[in-house]
């Protein structure tokens, strides 16, 4: 049993290492445990904020074919790293944003053909 009036004392040893905690019976406990690697998310959640940035940036087709081709690019990627299902409704959104950047550049296109 350890020595509570000497804390200090018992928790280093005589190299200045600090004493692993035990229980009861001089088992060693909460290191052994394996730890699993915390994901990355950042591209995935990136993905996903320009995902729902393009709903409004297709407005503007010179905004929204950056906005969503850097949306699915960033998806793609962020499926490789971490956090797949926020990369996948990024890419869903990303997409949605260019197929509405795309309609809407055609139909200016139409539009200013009509006036000519």
């Amino acid at each position: 049993m350890a020595d509570y009036n000497n804390f200090d004392a018992n928790q280093n040893n005589q190299n200045g290492y600090q004493a692993q905690p035990t229980d009861n019976y001089g088992q060693q406990f909460g290191y052994g445990a394996p730890v699993a690697p915390q994901e990355k998310k950042g591209q995935s959640i990136a993905s996903l904020v320009l995902g729902i940035c393009s709903f409004i940036a297709w407005i503007i087709p010179l905004f929204g074919y950056p906005v969503t081709i850097v949306g699915i690019i960033m998806g793609a990627v962020g499926m490789k790293k971490g956090g797949k299902g926020m990369a996948i409704a990024g890419i869903i959104c990303s997409s949605i944003g260019l197929v509405l950047s795309l309609i809407n550049s055609i139909a200016g296109a139409m539009m200013m053909m009509s006036l000519m």
